[in-house]
């Protein structure tokens, strides 16, 4: 509707612009014509005055409505593309780079932005102008037409080689800001590891190094489209100069009849003159951010054409009869663009009400089944099933609200901790106070939330900085209790907490979920001898499964890792 208007608005605009040499021609002939009144030359005065008004009128009305569309439509695309993001898989995530994600969603869609707005304002009216100023001309004779038609042309070639010339380097800053971007994030998040070990010099130099690329191309592409202006300038300000001089010499040599006729002609000549190198220069304002905002645009659209890898399924529910169940049938997994296994041929079975512990050495592949279990990546081969249905079958949000998952690095967001226990959906309803308390309780954070200011509704800093690691830890496994899920997954959970809190923890959780299957990633022996089940992971690779006496004299792997952690008193008793 409203690019509608701007349409109709530049036309109007137009023929208002188009009426005022021919109010000019009048009263140019009015002055000079015997019988004529000052009256006959005020009305034609007065005329022109209005046309010039009513296109000024337009031209403020245009730039208020191509100031709202272009807004609007980056709102949307915005929220288009906040939205795709918000689907994608763990492998979109990395092949775009977190960085470049952020760059898409503000930097191009600034550059859209601004494109959209000066091509509401000046592109829908180019075309009328050179059209409207070429006809104008060609009534004043064919000299005067072909000339015009010359400096115009020599100007959008001047135009289209320089845009040709930049669009490469236009690409190429874009990746840049994603860079400059990467620089400033991994300062900010790394901050302590910066301070740690003095290497603010290097991150300086390395910032330096991407802002001193992104200026270089930037200069580049400035110098080739200052070529544009010059070489405007040349092509109309000469055709111009030769109207006048051309115009002058015809008059004086004319008598006095045909003088004022050739003088009327040269005066509606040259404001069409001036109609059509309008055109030429809306063109050189618009050229410039026409190259940034196709890229820009390239860039939009590679992500919201992104198909994500892993499909949405159908089902909401699991078979009848069937809670808490995770079965692993011989998967294996290879990370995208790796050449080797990080799983291979997993497979064993975690019944509900039972824990079962996954430990294992560094790099044996813990967090990766935890991925798979909340189905951040997709099993290259084999098959997962939850509650006797293949993982793949359940819509995204049904297996969540099954799945209580607590990451290995906990996540706090700005706000209270009512509002970051009692988080997201849990597809049963909302939370009560009591639902946050209980599972505070449980997760034996209840005392330190009691000395805080507030209670329950104390605020907690942005990524949580106002609390300690145990605390943020003993939180996040709080908000997963909170949800009363049928399976808990705690990915290496436990570490952050002293070995007392851990004991006391899993006694509460053991005494209070005793129907909800516990999946434990954990590195320390003493959180997993309890489990049910112990699997044991080595190269990707099962070693062995079973109870933690059963595996001390079954699995060697497990054996090193236990002797590593405890005397053989403690494995003993």
């Amino acid at each position: 509707m409203q690019v509608s208007a701007v349409v109709l608005l530049a036309i109007l605009q137009i023929r208002l612009d188009l009426m005022i040499p021919e109010f000019m021609r009048r009263i140019t002939i009015l002055t000079q014509t015997s019988g004529s009144t000052v009256n006959d030359v005020l009305v034609a005065g007065l005329m022109m005055l209005l046309a010039a008004f009513g296109s000024l009128a337009c031209v403020f009305i245009i730039s208020f409505l191509a100031s709202k569309t272009s807004a609007a439509l980056s709102m949307r695309l915005r929220d288009m593309l906040f939205a795709k993001i918000c689907d994608f898989s763990m492998e979109e995530i990395s092949r775009f780079s977190t960085s470049s994600l952020i760059s898409r969603t503000t930097n191009d869609i600034t550059q859209v932005q601004q494109f959209t707005m000066s091509a509401l304002q000046m592109l829908l009216r180019i075309p009328i102008l050179a059209v409207g100023g070429i006809i104008g001309i060609a009534g004043t004779g064919l000299a005067w037409t072909v000339s015009a038609l010359i400096a115009f042309a020599f100007v959008l070639i001047v135009i289209l080689c320089a845009m040709i010339a930049v669009m490469p380097q236009f690409k190429k800053m874009q990746n840049l800001v994603d860079r400059l971007n990467h620089n400033v994030r991994e300062s900010l998040t790394g901050r302590h590891v910066v301070r740690a070990y003095n290497a603010e010099e290097f991150h300086e130099a390395r910032f330096e190094q991407a802002n001193s690329a992104f200026t270089s191309a930037d200069r580049k592409t400035n110098r080739v489209m200052a070529v544009m202006s010059p070489a405007m300038s040349l092509g109309t300000n000469g055709v111009l100069i030769a109207a006048y001089v051309v115009g002058a010499f015809v008059i004086s040599t004319a008598d006095h009849m045909q003088a004022l006729n050739l003088f009327s002609s040269m005066v509606v000549m040259i404001f069409y003159l001036n109609l059509l190198f309008t055109a030429t220069k809306f063109i050189t304002k618009i050229a410039p951010r026409m190259p940034r905002a196709t890229v820009s645009i390239a860039r939009i659209n590679e992500v919201l054409e992104t198909e994500p890898i892993i499909k949405e399924g159908t089902l909401t529910q699991g078979v009848e009869g069937k809670r808490g169940e995770i079965i692993f049938n011989d998967v294996c997994f290879t990370y995208p663009r790796a050449s080797e296994k990080s799983l291979d041929n997993i497979s064993f079975t975690a019944k509900q009400g039972e824990t079962v512990a996954i430990i294992g050495s560094t790099g044996s592949g813990k967090t990766t089944l935890i991925n798979l279990v909340m189905r951040f990546f997709d099993v290259t081969e084999g098959e997962i099933f939850i509650n006797g249905v293949n993982i793949k079958s359940f819509k995204t949000e049904a297996l969540n609200n099954i799945i209580g998952y607590v990451p290995q690095k906990s996540t706090l967001l700005q706000g209270t901790i009512l509002n970051n226990v009692a988080y997201g959906d849990n597809g049963k309803g909302g939370y009560t106070r009591s639902d946050v308390k209980h599972a505070l309780q449980i997760a034996k954070a209840e005392e330190f939330v009691k000395g805080m200011e507030g209670g329950v509704d104390a605020v907690i800093s942005q990524r949580g900085a106002n609390l300690s690691g145990g605390q943020k830890q003993r939180l996040s496994i709080a908000r997963a209790v909170c949800r009363n899920p049928e399976i808990l997954v705690f990915d290496d959970s436990f570490s952050a907490l002293d070995f007392k809190t851990d004991r006391e923890l899993r006694t509460a959780l053991k005494n209070n979920a005793n129907g909800v299957t516990k999946f434990v990633v954990a590195q320390r022996i003493a959180t997993i001898m309890d489990a049910d089940q112990i699997v044991v992971l080595d190269d990707g690779k099962i070693a062995g499964v079973g109870t933690h006496h059963e595996l001390l004299h079954t699995c060697l792997v497990y054996k090193e890792i236990a002797m590593s952690q405890l005397s053989e008193e403690e494995l003993a008793s």
